[in-house]
């Protein structure tokens, strides 16, 4: 009999023995293994902790790696026949771990656990934590509603499922379908040369003659950024911010269902709206809270921003004469980018031979083994596509932390954008002595028959970012798997990963991987003193543009009524305008792709503020290492045992506490945008 490698996930995951075929019959029995154990749990008369919140722990385990596995290869490898049986199992995969709290019997047993104070003055601390964590999460997840509410609570998750799903795929096929086929090189004007390599590439790779644009990250970024040819700038840009907002394959109706759903499921549940649903056990705590926080911000940031977008007018109407054409949102970042090389005399391509992507992780790599006292070395381990690399993080007592995978490319069934799955929490320093194992993936510009894969800036940023989210989930001490790693509060998670964008910008850092991938040389300082003149260029438009994406999530989980507030696009469009520096288009549509918003039954859904949030948590966390030394092995030290490795195991208030000595500080963000009230606008 053929094992199938999905039926209990260990390291190293067989990713090239993995089947289609494998999916359903392994989702099939890992759910009837999971029934099982919740009926083991319902049916104990033992208030014992092991046989209640442990077993519970146990319980979903090797389903959750599985479904994790599944989800991972889904957006990395898609196919019809992947997509069709993950359409399948997923759905009732959700529902069925949806519907654990509505469970009577298993809730009974956990309550009377809960309640048994004999037992519970014998729990450590971590322990105490789950118990009370779990409780909550059972409660705000219908544990006490009546059986009709409980049904209609399960109905609702399942077309929140199939919503999303059906979303995320729309995103999926509208990006690959679209690609522009040139074979006029004077389209290509101000395309630098080597995003016209990719491209030139990309076509070959289809067979066409000539060059190949599409939709995809690298192609799209560099295509707004630096061509020269207004049409077809705006060809670009339209058909991004369009995507899956027509015809039969539209995200439109989904939107609205999602939203329906959502709202119906929060009252169901005693909230006044999903937005408070949300962020009941989150830092915010509630909908109010988050959005003052965002009014803040845009207060404080407004007058900076209105310089910026006058400022990049004026520079407009001198380069292209007083009576050109409105400047319009395609324009913004070709003129933006024209407009920082003429102020700065900077060419942020020009960063690009200094960033090969083999010398960036090897760089990363070494910066994180400095300041955490690891050991990162390459492995073999088998993976879905020949391009991902493999690594396993030692400590310095040479025990196995983690296993990790890095895929950075994109290609054809791979999703755009960046991001890091957790695949297995594992226990490298308990009695099982299993590592855990990650991955994280981007869509950086390939290499090509001439050049390693050149990074912008941005690029490296992003890189360092999805391995922040790495290590938290790889350094993680913390006992019980749904208190470890990256399981935290959602506006708190981002915290681990945006600090390390930090580095990408200190010269200590960068002396570590930024040389010339052919001569070997170090980024002049010259260069590097225009690259750094340049980080708080525009950085109002770029703080507005976060605050209208949380401010329109918020307003849309928490105000938006269809009767009253009418089609979805247009009321997102007009809460996206008081944020965008130029007049939107009537047929303006992003929302129709946001997948952070409804691509999930929750996701980013009432959290999209977190960025923000956990931006001021990273940038007055990184001033301690500014000021005890960027490369200091003991506030590295510091941060990883008060922080890193403590995933949900204390209050986020009182980790970052633990790390900086006192509450946090809003200004912090604002001081390293330069947007602080005490700066004139720039």
């Amino acid at each position: 009999m053929i094992q199938n490698p999905l039926r209990h996930l260990q390291h190293p995951i067989a990713f090239d023995e993995i089947k289609v075929e494998h999916i359903e019959p392994a989702i099939e029995a890992l759910i009837a293994d999971a029934e099982q154990a919740l009926a083991n749990i319902a049916a104990t008369q033992n208030t014992d902790y092991a046989a209640t919140f442990e077993a519970l722990e146990k319980a979903t385990a090797d389903l959750e790696s599985a479904l994790g596995v599944i989800g991972h290869l889904e957006s990395v490898q898609s196919s019809p026949e992947l997509r069709e049986v993950y359409n399948r199992v997923y759905p009732k995969a959700y529902r069925f771990l949806a519907q654990i709290p509505l469970n009577a019997g298993v809730w009974q047993s956990l309550r009377a656990c809960a309640q048994d104070t004999a037992q519970q003055t014998q729990l450590n601390a971590t322990q105490q934590r789950f118990v009370q964590l779990t409780c909550d999460h059972f409660r705000r997840h219908g544990a006490e509603l009546d059986d009709t509410l409980k049904q209609e609570l399960n109905e609702l998750d399942r077309q929140l499922v199939e919503h999303c799903n059906r979303f995320a795929q729309n995103v999926l096929d509208a990006t690959d379908k679209v690609e522009w086929h040139i074979t006029d090189e004077d389209l290509l004007q101000g395309l630098p040369q080597s995003a016209r390599e990719a491209a030139r590439e990309s076509a070959q790779q289809k067979g066409y003659e000539g060059w190949r644009l599409t939709l995809h990250g690298p192609s799209l970024s560099a295509a707004l950024t630096y061509l020269d040819h207004r049409g077809l700038r705006q060809e670009i840009w339209e058909a991004y911010h369009r995507r899956a907002s027509e015809g039969e394959a539209s995200n439109v109706p989904l939107i609205t269902g999602i939203l329906k759903l959502r709202q119906r499921k929060a009252q169901i549940l005693g909230y006044a709206h999903f937005g408070d649903l949300v962020l009941a056990d989150r830092m915010a705590q509630k909908a109010s809270q988050a959005q003052a926080f965002l009014n803040d911000l845009a207060t404080k940031t407004q007058a900076h921003w209105e310089q910026e977008n006058q400022a990049l007018r004026d520079f407009y109407h001198a380069q292209e004469g007083k009576d050109a054409p409105t400047l319009a949102p395609w324009d913004l970042g070709y003129y933006a980018e024209k407009q920082r090389q003429a102020r700065y005399d900077f060419d942020e391509e020009a960063l690009r031979p200094y960033f090969p992507a083999p010398q960036v992780l090897e760089g990363m790599l070494t910066l994180a083994s400095t300041l955490y006292d690891l050991r990162i070395d390459l492995c073999d381990l088998p993976a879905w596509d020949p391009s991902v690399k493999s690594y396993a993080i030692r400590n310095h007592k040479d025990q196995l932390l983690a296993y990790f995978y890095i895929d950075l490319y994109p290609r054809e069934g791979k999703r755009g954008g960046a991001w890091m799955n957790p695949l297995l929490t594992g226990d490298p320093l308990g009695p099982s002595k299993q590592p855990h194992v990650g991955l994280f993936c981007a869509n950086v510009q390939p290499p090509t028959e001439n050049t390693p894969a050149l990074l912008s800036i941005r690029d490296v940023e992003t890189l360092f970012h999805e391995f922040g989210h790495l290590l938290h989930h790889a350094l993680s001490t913390v006992s019980v798997r749904s208190l470890a790693g990256t399981n935290v509060a959602w506006d708190f998670v981002e915290l681990p990963s945006q600090i390390m964008e930090n580095w990408c910008w200190e010269k200590d850092a960068l002396a570590l991987f930024a040389r010339h991938h052919a001569t070997g040389e170090s980024i002049p300082d010259e260069l590097w003193d225009k690259t750094k003149q340049t980080r708080q260029y525009r950085t109002a438009n770029a703080m507005m543009r976060q605050l209208g994406f949380a401010h329109t999530d918020l307003a849309m989980h928490t105000l938006y009524d269809p009767a009253k507030d009418g089609d979805v696009l247009p009321f997102a469009r007009q809460l996206l305008q008081r944020f965008s520096a130029t007049t939107l288009p009537s047929d303006y549509a992003m929302i129709a792709s946001f997948t952070h918003l409804f691509a999930d039954p929750v996701g980013y859904a009432a959290g999209y503020y977190s960025y923000k949030w956990a931006e001021v948590l990273d940038a007055d966390a990184f001033s301690r290492f500014k000021k005890e030394g960027v490369l200091n092995p003991a506030v590295g030290a510091a941060f990883r045992d008060t922080l890193l490795s403590q995933g949900n195991n204390r209050k986020p208030e009182e980790l970052f506490q633990a790390f900086m000595g006192r509450p946090p500080r809003a200004e912090a963000l604002l001081e390293r945008a330069g947007l602080h009230t005490a700066s004139q606008p720039h």
